[in-house]
């Protein structure tokens, strides 16, 4: 461009385009009135207007995921801004690259108490990776270029760029800097040769170990890397609820998730291994269970761009500080290079986790008369073949979509993880539909957690987003029902929703398509009808209303000590041992 004075408000949306962002999810206000008119005069960049600025965080947020570019999202100040941290604090748990601009009241007034000010630098400090202030528009366009640098380099995340009004109004050059150095920020992306090489040793030496891979693997691009190490080496692959896609989930090294909620014989794998490959993963307390009796005969190698994540809640004797897909690149040639006869050498253990995985498969019981949720995941997964975006809400529509659809590649699945967002599902799964206009988009949500955000349904029509929505209508908060008839006396207190809303009513109100099936037989039906439309179709799904979600970890136990079926005490169970 020439060194012609424009304003801060043409200042962003160049930025953008050196970004090649071609979508913003927008919600106008006062201060932020320049950049909306600046918006309507250009044709490279799609902006969609929410009906929520918790509702533009997410799509932003569904965007990234599904994509791994990075979400952006714009909203007005006080209110529009604080209406952003749940989606913010929702990224930040999860590690999700977007940049959100907040308008801001301007700098002459800020700490005056001015009409919508709110001091979101301060708000959300916490829950960014790190955030701006912008108080001089000569400083926008190198602070823009350092935002998409530090949200998308490294261990990703949100970051915040606050543009008071006259940042946005005033004028100045504009160079866009072709490169970004941050002094403090330098990610290590190349892991240590020499403990990569004590990693390659410690694989030779186990004879019962498990690859644990996290949301790191889904971020880096490195599910290639890690079905090549599992292959070489024949050692089993389980991974977290972030973790979904990152190995195939149709694999016969797979042992599904772990955890609370996680498979049997993924659980019991590694409990009793003697090494763990910990990948892109942080060890949270849904994994762990009670950190004291978790893997108490393993060893360690965790690998992961943070360092700060390593050692954080369990000991570690291998650590590898760098990019997964670098590392794992890197290990893959030790492993392959040490011609060990890996079938041998693990032919026993994965005798005993087959032997594991018959005892406790993933089951529930059918019934003829009431739709079962997991049927309808199941059923989903048979007519999509596995060929969809699944994103959900959470509860336990959340786990059953985790453990009875299967997932073969990588950013097919998008769900709140860290958080635990309600409300995340529906506009998160727009973001990822607005990305992949020509893939199915499946947002499966509870009753519960779909009346949260259930006003984007005026943006997807709107739009033209034919979003697929699953309701499994139980008219419960289903989870808090069960720990509440596990743990607390079967003392149901507020979970009951009594007279939920008529969705299908509530979808054509918005001018959308409503199905509902309240027997098993129409399950199919109107799945394959709602794949039809190419438009908004909400489909309520009548299901069993005490259903619950096996296996289960109670709190405080270890995650060997699950419970099944209709089971209210932890179960002491022999293990079936392989002679």
């Amino acid at each position: 461009m020439s060194s012609k004075e424009i304003t801060g408000a043409e200042i962003l949306l160049e930025c953008l385009k050196k970004e090649k962002v071609d979508t913003i999810f927008a919600y106008p206000g006062g201060v932020v009135l320049k950049i909306f008119d600046v918006l309507y005069e250009q044709k490279d960049i799609r902006y969609i207007l929410p009906r929520h600025e918790q509702g533009a965080i997410h799509a932003a947020d569904g965007y990234a995921r599904s994509t791994g570019k990075v979400g952006v999202a714009l909203v007005t100040s006080g209110p529009g801004a604080t209406n952003t941290v749940t989606g913010i604090a929702t990224a930040y748990m999860d590690s999700i690259p977007i940049v959100v601009f907040t308008g801001q009241v301007p700098t002459a007034l800020i700490g005056n108490d001015a009409f919508q000010e709110a001091d979101i630098v301060g708000i959300t400090r916490p829950c960014t990776k790190y955030n701006f202030l912008v108080k001089d528009v000569k400083d926008l366009a190198q602070t823009v270029k350092e935002a998409f640098f530090i949200a998308s380099t490294g261990r990703p995340g949100p970051v915040l760029i606050d543009l008071p009004r006259d940042v946005v109004t005033n004028k100045a050059e504009f160079h866009y800097p072709e490169k970004v150095k941050i002094r403090s920020y330098n990610p290590t992306v190349e892991g240590n040769k020499r403990q990569i090489k004590q990693a390659a040793d410690a694989i030779a030496a186990a004879k019962k170990p498990v690859c644990y891979i996290g949301g790191g693997v889904i971020l880096a691009n490195a599910a290639d890397q890690i079905k090549e190490f599992a292959e070489i080496t024949k050692i089993p692959v389980t991974h977290t609820l972030m973790g979904i896609g990152g190995f195939p989930g149709t694999h016969p090294l797979s042992l599904g998730m772990l955890g609370m909620h996680g498979t049997y014989y993924a659980n019991m794998s590694i409990h009793n291994s003697d090494l763990i490959i910990a990948i892109g993963a942080r060890f949270d307390d849904r994994v762990t269970g009670k950190v004291e009796g978790f893997a108490p005969e393993a060893k360690i190698i965790h690998i992961d761009v943070d360092p700060t994540s390593i050692r954080k809640n369990v000991r570690v004797d291998i650590p590898v500080v760098g990019d997964v897909k670098h590392v794992m690149t890197e290990l893959n040639k030790e492993l392959r290079a040490s011609k060990e006869p890996w079938d041998a050498i693990r032919k026993h253990w994965l005798k005993q986790i087959d032997a594991w995985r018959e005892e406790r498969p993933l089951s529930y019981e059918h019934d003829d008369e009431v739709i079962k949720p997991q049927f309808v995941i199941e059923k989903l997964y048979e007519v999509t073949g596995g060929d969809a975006i699944i994103v959900t809400d959470v509860g336990q529509h959340q786990m059953w979509a985790a453990q009875f659809y299967k997932y073969d590649k990588p950013r097919m699945w998008c769900t709140s993880g860290g958080l635990g967002t309600m409300g995340y599902g529906f506009p998160a799964a727009m973001g990822a539909k607005v990305a992949h206009p020509n893939k199915h988009v499946f947002s499966i949500s509870g009753d519960g957690s779909i009346q949260m955000n259930i006003q984007e349904l005026a943006t997807c029509v709107e739009n033209n987003i034919p979003v697929k929505v699953i309701i499994l209508n139980n008219r419960y908060l289903g989870m808090v029902r069960q720990w509440q008839e596990l743990f607390y006396q079967e003392r149901y207190s507020s979970v009951d929703l009594g007279s939920v809303p008529d969705f299908v009513k509530v979808a054509e109100a918005y001018s959308a398509v409503g199905l509902r099936a309240t027997k098993p037989e129409e399950v199919v039906p109107v799945l394959k009808e709602a794949m039809k439309i190419n438009r908004m179709v909400f489909m309520d799904f009548v299901v069993a209303r005490y259903e619950k979600v096996f296996p289960m970890v109670p709190a405080g136990a270890a995650i060997h000590e699950m419970i099944f079926g209709e089971e209210k005490k932890k179960e002491e169970k022999k293990l079936k041992v392989v002679k």
